[in-house]
């Protein structure tokens, strides 16, 4: 039993909602009555119901370390703070006071609960980070893209439970349970059936009070996740399925609506507590989210987003004209959102005749607050289990280097992997690489200076290197042409990533120069591309080593996709640990790399 109060979800009942059937999905949490009274009598009019949402945990269930492990503030003086902020221990405590005093309360999810995780969760197949937020009291999530990174049968193994189907039960006499809240997956449907693969939504209710939450992840995931993880499946599209299951929930008499959408946008600005709906110039939101919020219908109330990593609480408006609330809470459990709905019992509808019948705020989960007792056994339990493979040390670094947390285009890690895979592969029976790339989005965390045990500070132990790159990919060698290489290069910008570009790492010997006043593909100066000093002929082969995710066109790089003579070597993660191993010592770290290999006019 858990040494913290939690609700009471004794007479929870789950009523499946599945695509075609008129049957109406019900997640019921049995908990006090009362509401705040606006009307006259017994029965309270309007009763103010909170929605607690956080998005892209990614099994971090310690605090993320390094850079990656902080939000920014903005403070009165208009400067701003850096702030240490998740772990799972603070998250459940944050969500537990915010919901003291709020009898109608609801918590859900953007997706990305899982998938990229550090080693303590990503070790086991991300089993304690469900039974983290079993704990948590989630009662609700989207599916993200990385919950399709081990395919649909595992995704369905963390709903359903059961022990792993190759490496089994994890602790004597323990079958994994699965999760206890309902993923829900609207518009990912198996190809031979045409039917969702989990529940498109479900209905939390309460004394009455029905809110319907749909859940999707965005359509091109098949463009981010391995072809093995989407095999059989299709994804539709985010408004039309959302649109779609609202005219559902609303026959169904569900007339309060909130879609969980695994997609999201960029605010102006990157700290948690900016104004989004500031009337300046430049100011607001953009990105994919903005155009999915305008399509989709005025019978969902509230939008909850996820995918960017990015912390925002903004009005966009609805098809009618009327201010809709879409928000998102940053990653890793350093932020959540408290947003408040006031539900009209007569309308059985939420409240949104002005923008303060729904207010939305996000806040930091701190670490100086109370740690919760049972996510600290959780992962005590965990970390024993994982010490003999996680604490083995693997090299040795000088100081932090930075790979998630940069935000330049060019990373000193992204360098570091990039290195490391070009040499682990340049060998004429490697593969003969004489170039790496490596996806910016691969980069999971930094490499921390500070010891994050008892291995001492400038270790890099296991648990480390796996949560910096913890797909475990393997590393492919192919035949590009130099015209085949220009163009990934110039894939980096345009078609699918020139609204939001995807840098690629590229390893020592490739130089050119980004020119950021440009737009599309011409933001890559080609006459400046050179491998070792030599300009890049178009008609000659060049041997490219990269990972599997890449070698398949992932990441909108379809030029990457067309490789030939493909060879398959080792991991990303063993070639990156060998090279820690062959490049440092204690008496010898490894420094950070220089950053200039592309230059960058902005």
């Amino acid at each position: 039993m858990s040494a913290t109060p939690q609700k009471n979800r004794a007479s929870r009942r789950v009523l499946a909602a599945a695509a075609g059937l008129a049957t109406v999905g019900a997640l019921v949490a049995a908990m006090p009555a009362g509401a705040h009274d606006r009307g006259h009598g017994h029965q309270p009019s309007t009763v103010d119901v909170q929605l607690l949402s956080f998005n892209d945990l990614h099994g971090n269930l310690e605090p993320p370390a390094g850079s990656a492990g902080s939000v920014s503030e903005i403070q009165a003086d208009g400067t701003v703070k850096s702030i240490p902020a998740g772990g799972v221990e603070y998250l459940a405590t944050s969500l537990r006071t915010a919901r003291q005093g709020h009898p109608y309360s609801v918590t859900a999810a953007g997706g990305d609960m899982v998938g990229a995780s550090p080693l303590l969760s990503g070790l086991f197949h991300d089993e304690p980070t469900i039974e983290a937020l079993n704990g948590l009291d989630l009662d609700v999530t989207a599916v993200g893209n990385h919950e399709f990174d081990e395919g649909a049968t595992e995704l369905a193994r963390l709903q359903n439970g059961g022990c792993h189907p190759v490496e089994g039960c994890y602790e004597q006499g323990k079958t994994f349970e699965g999760a206890d809240f309902p993923y829900l997956a609207a518009n990912v449907t198996a190809e031979k059936t045409g039917k969702p693969i989990l529940k498109p939504y479900t209905v939390w209710e309460k004394n009455g009070v029905r809110i319907g939450f749909i859940g999707v992840t965005l359509e091109g995931t098949p463009n981010i996740v391995t072809a093995n993880g989407v095999k059989g499946l299709k994804f539709h599209d985010e408004i039309e399925t959302v649109n779609k299951y609202a005219k559902e929930l609303d026959r169904l008499g569900v007339r309060s609506i909130v879609a969980l959408i695994h997609e999201g946008g960029a605010p102006a600005s990157s700290s948690y507590n900016y104004d989004c709906d500031s009337p300046g110039a430049g100011d607001g939101i953009s990105g994919p989210i903005v155009d999915i919020a305008k399509g989709i219908t005025p019978k969902v109330d509230a939008l909850v987003t996820g995918h960017t990593h990015q912390a925002y609480v903004c009005t966009v408006p609805d098809p009618s004209g009327k201010p809709r609330m879409v928000t998102s809470a940053s990653s890793f459990g350093k932020i959540y959102t408290d947003t408040t709905l006031t539900y009209d019992r007569r309308t059985k509808d939420i409240v949104r005749t002005s923008v303060k019948s729904v207010t939305s705020e996000n806040h930091v989960v701190r670490r100086d607050q109370a740690k919760a007792t049972d996510m600290t056994a959780l992962i005590a339990r965990w970390n024993t289990l994982a010490a003999p493979i996680s604490n083995r040390p693997q090299g040795f670094i000088s100081a932090d280097i930075n790979g998630r947390g940069s935000t330049a285009p060019e990373k000193p890690l992204g360098n570091l992997i990039a290195d490391a895979q070009l040499e682990g592969l340049a060998p004429a029976d490697k593969g003969g690489a004489v170039v790496a790339f490596m996806n910016p989005g691969g980069i999971r965390s930094d490499l921390v200076y500070a010891a994050s045990g008892s291995e001492g500070a400038g270790v890099v132990t296991y648990g480390e290197a796996f949560t910096v790159q913890p797909f475990t990919n393997m590393m492919n060698v192919v035949d590009l042409t130099g015209a085949q290489l220009v163009a990934a290069l110039q894939q980096q910008v345009s078609g699918s990533n020139e609204a939001s570009p995807k840098i690629l790492q590229v390893s020592k010997g490739l130089t050119y120069t980004l020119d950021l006043t440009k737009s599309g593909a011409d933001r890559v100066v080609a006459a400046s591309i050179l491998l070792n000093g030599e300009a890049i002929d178009p008609a000659k082969t060049y041997r490219v080593a990269m990972n599997e995710f890449l070698a398949g066109g992932g990441d909108g790089f379809a030029a990457l996709g067309q490789g030939t003579n493909k060879l398959v070597g080792a991991s990303d993660l063993d070639l990156f640990n060998t090279y820690l191993a062959a490049h440092s010592t204690a008496a010898a770290p490894l420094a950070p790399p220089a950053t200039d290999r592309i230059t960058v006019i902005q």
